[in-house]
């Protein structure tokens, strides 16, 4: 994914108004725990066990996220998808993440990227949403199907308009930006610029204090000089920074070059069993899995999760970003079984007893799915049905149905993540 620099195509106003407010909502959902807007239930989920996480620590995270869009706020349209219900659009803008984590008070973080933003909004395909389509109340987390919203959640009595349900974000992520905006650039030259002409006219004084003694006139030729030669050196000088920090990014990113080829081969083979897979789907429910399960108190009490016990340092994770990247190592089908290993690129916090750092990491992810059964694009862990007593639960609590009992076989309907470590 990543900028359509020949066909410029902005979300329509609806989608762009609501990914724009599920923006404005995500810093006070990370750092206040509050609900988020126009987020799909996974979303909510784990932003609210990543709160959980930085409370349990003792830590305060002031997250902010704000505009280097020259002050417009479109977002730009990456690629789509469509399955039998639903219309999935990838799209972006330039933004910078502001975090400052404290404890007691005290200093611990500080730091603030210039990102692109990529967010995956849902949309229905036709008019009318899926009735059956089962959804969980923001307000009370009470689970109830769409059709039997338009009356009010039958729980608490909170009141919907269905067409502010859809279109919905299901994904988002943020890649370091190594490039700049046009106010950021303007910025840039001036600086560079103004520090070269102050410094060369310090040295013409300094070298030149003799000449002084022609008045005035000498002072305006060096400051026009000054100008002049600090106008050329300064551009120089910053188109230089520009191409080191390109050199640099470079650098840091050469393992994820590694995962060339990895869309084509994978969707190569899943279109064998399913024609309208999407690897922008497959990436999405990836994040969503492990970021899930890092933040987890205890990854092995959650459904989808069927591998051992997460490394110990996964405890000390309070913000995990995506970085962009998913390599597929190994693709196997075995019995009707697809098993998919996969490395996966993060930016992560960590926050230990005596600091708070970030570091690049890779993580070893497998991943399991059947075959024989069809994908649901819209499938939460927050909302599924028993298929033995049709009762609609959480399954992010409970691994059996709290009905009849029945426990629910994850791999049958989506994908279940079976192993999850440090590379």
């Amino acid at each position: 994914m990543g900028y359509n620099l020949f066909k410029i195509v902005p979300v329509n106003k609806n989608a762009n108004k609501k990914m724009n407010e599920f923006l404005s909502s995500l810093q006070a959902a990370v750092s206040k725990g509050e609900n988020i807007t126009f987020a799909d239930n996974d979303i909510r989920y784990t932003l609210k066990l990543q709160h959980d996480r930085i409370r349990e620590k003792g830590l305060d995270m002031d997250y902010q996220v704000y505009s280097r869009d020259d002050g417009r706020s479109d977002f730009i349209e990456g690629s789509r998808w469509n399955d039998q219900h639903y219309e999935n659009v990838v799209a972006f803008r330039s933004c910078g993440v502001k975090r400052f984590v404290t404890k007691d008070g005290m200093k611990l973080f500080k730091d603030d990227r210039k990102s692109v933003l990529y967010e995956t909004v849902t949309d229905v395909l036709t008019d009318s949403h899926p009735d059956n389509d089962t959804f969980s109340c923001p307000n009370c987390g009470g689970v109830s199907t769409i059709a039997g919203l338009q009356d009010g959640c039958p729980y608490c009595g909170t009141t919907y308009k269905m067409d502010d349900l859809f279109p919905k974000v299901t994904a988002y992520f943020f890649l370091d930006d190594a490039g700049l905006t046009t106010d950021e650039f303007k910025q840039g030259v001036i600086t560079s610029v103004s520090i070269c002409a102050a410094v060369i006219f310090i040295l013409n004084l300094i070298i030149n204090y003799d000449q002084l003694a022609y008045g005035i006139w000498m002072i305006i030729a060096f400051i026009l000089g000054s100008a002049f030669a600090g106008l050329v050196l300064g551009y120089i000088l910053f188109a230089y920074f520009l191409i080191g920090r390109l050199i640099f990014r470079g650098i840091q990113s050469r393992g994820k070059m590694g995962t060339a080829g990895s869309r084509r081969k994978f969707e190569n083979r899943m279109r064998c069993f399913y024609p309208e897979f999407s690897f922008e789907y497959f990436t999405s429910k990836a994040i969503s899995l492990i970021k899930t399960a890092i933040y987890s108190p205890n990854a092995n009490d959650l459904l989808f999760y069927k591998g051992d016990a997460l490394d110990p340092k996964m405890k000390d994770i309070i913000d995990l970003n995506y970085g962009g990247a998913l390599g597929l190592e190994r693709f196997s089908e075995e019995n009707g079984i697809v098993t998919v290993v996969t490395t996966a690129f993060f930016d992560v916090l960590y926050a230990t007893e005596e600091k708070v750092k970030m570091k690049h990491e890779m993580f070893t992810a497998v991943f399991q799915r059947r075959v024989d059964m069809p994908v649901n694009f819209n499938f939460s862990m927050t909302r599924i049905s028993c298929p033995t007593c049709g009762l609609s639960y959480d399954a992010t609590r409970n691994k059996f149905c709290p009905g009849c009992g029945h426990e629910y076989e994850i791999i049958s309907d989506d994908w279940a993540l079976v192993s999850l470590k440090y590379r």
